[in-house]
């Protein structure tokens, strides 16, 4: 916009540059000759009605003169008025003069004289064409357009290289780490390219790490945990209330290790299937109704098929169920619908319990927060965390709010596409 803006103004002034001190020049020559010629055949002591006199100015001059009658049969009619020309005639004749130029070759300029407004004088003029203005348009007009169509190449080209990067980088907020990429353009962006993939390597290696770290942690305290289980299965009968106690502290411990692993995995592995997000639902329900003391009410409405990633969003939905039951009520209730303006399907997990304040509904999406603070103090502080990102993945979004009923209310929005 800026060059084009800039184009605009220079071509604006070029154009009336040499009109005002080149072509305006010329004409008002043209018509200072003119009147001049003009002034010519209105000599005293000259009869220039006469046959005579009239030819003799035709054979030195070229000029013509006609009465009414004899202009128009020889093409008065036919000729263009032209204010400009009979503006400034009139101003160097004294008087309101007509000034008319015929079309068609010999170019012929019409004048009726402010000294006899009955007659016509035609004074030849060669190679005057009313198109003399339009090659500087044309000129003007290709330098522009040429000059706007390099500016957005260049500006094309030095953008390219940036949304490459911007697309990387939602790539990598989104838990992906993308390919290289190519180092192109001006010698910053050439520098910030090649900062983002020094730093995406490193996030990769980061990542990778954790993965390693995390995976030979849980292998590693698996192994002892098995021989505390099997050591109080030694336990004697009349110890019942303390092997119970520590089968339960280690099916906890196990659980928080799950949720260890279910953190760092990359789920970007799992390809996407077209699936229902209800047949999901159903599936993490009919999971869950073994389950005596808990009941889950479902609300289904009609959905179209999406893009999903089944394990993923399996683990998604029992972990908004797990949730709603640890640390809400027994009864809960799920609901799915279709948002046909924005283009996505949801589904909301609610519960009965007391909810928790506003104010620690977003900290509880940060990995290791756990609710103690607020509905209990059970669980690693992970599985909101392990919820976003994997809906975010999805390019979707996850929202908590109170429900004016009671209770709280967990809402998953996914794309169709």
């Amino acid at each position: 916009m800026l060059i084009g803006v800039l184009l605009l103004i220079n071509q604006v002034v070029s154009y009336l540059s040499v009109t005002y001190y080149f072509i305006r020049p010329n004409y008002q020559q043209i018509n200072s000759l003119i009147a001049t010629q003009i002034n010519m055949v209105f000599l005293e002591d000259v009869d220039y009605l006469d046959d005579n006199t009239q030819q003799r100015i035709y054979q030195a001059t070229h000029i013509g003169i006609f009465d009414d009658a004899e202009a128009k049969q020889n093409g008065l009619n036919q000729a263009v008025y032209y204010q400009f020309f009979s503006r400034q005639i009139s101003d160097l004749l004294g008087g309101d003069a007509e000034v008319r130029i015929s079309a068609n070759e010999p170019f012929l300029i019409w004048v009726n004289p402010p000294q006899d407004p009955s007659i016509w004088i035609t004074i030849p003029m060669a190679s005057f064409s009313e198109g003399d203005i339009s090659p500087l348009t044309i000129y003007l007009l290709v330098i522009g357009i040429l000059s706007v169509a390099g500016g957005w190449i260049f500006v094309r080209r030095l953008n390219k290289p940036l949304h490459a990067l911007q697309v990387a980088a939602l790539e990598v907020a989104r838990g992906k780490v993308p390919a290289p990429l190519k180092e192109q353009g001006s010698s910053e962006i050439i520098s910030v390219t090649s900062a983002f993939n020094q730093m995406s390597k490193g996030i990769k290696q980061l990542e990778d790490d954790r993965a390693l770290l995390t995976a030979g942690i849980s292998h590693d305290l698996r192994t002892p945990l098995t021989r505390i289980r099997l050591a109080s299965e030694m336990l004697p009968e009349d110890q019942e209330w303390i092997k119970d106690g520590i089968v339960n502290d280690i099916e906890d411990m196990n659980d928080i290790i799950d949720q260890f692993i279910d953190y760092v995995r990359q789920d970007t592995r799992e390809r996407r299937e077209t699936l229902s997000l209800n047949d999901l639902i159903e599936e993490v329900v009919q999971s869950r109704n073994i389950e005596e003391h808990h009941h889950i009410d479902t609300e289904l409405g009609s959905l179209p098929p999406a893009m999903l990633r089944k394990v993923a969003i399996k683990r998604v939905l029992d972990n908004l169920v797990e949730n709603a039951f640890r640390y809400g009520s027994d009864n809960i209730m799920i609901k799915s619908g279709h948002d046909k303006r924005r283009k996505c399907v949801f589904v909301e997990v609610r519960d009965f319990g007391p909810g928790i304040p506003e104010e620690r509904i977003d900290d509880l999406f940060q990995p290791f927060t756990q609710g103690d603070k607020a509905r209990g103090s059970v669980g690693s502080g992970l599985g909101l965390a392990i919820i976003k990102r994997i809906v975010s993945l999805h390019k979707g979004t996850v929202a908590l709010e109170n429900h004016p009923q009671g209770g709280l209310v967990a809402r998953v929005t996914l794309p169709i596409s």
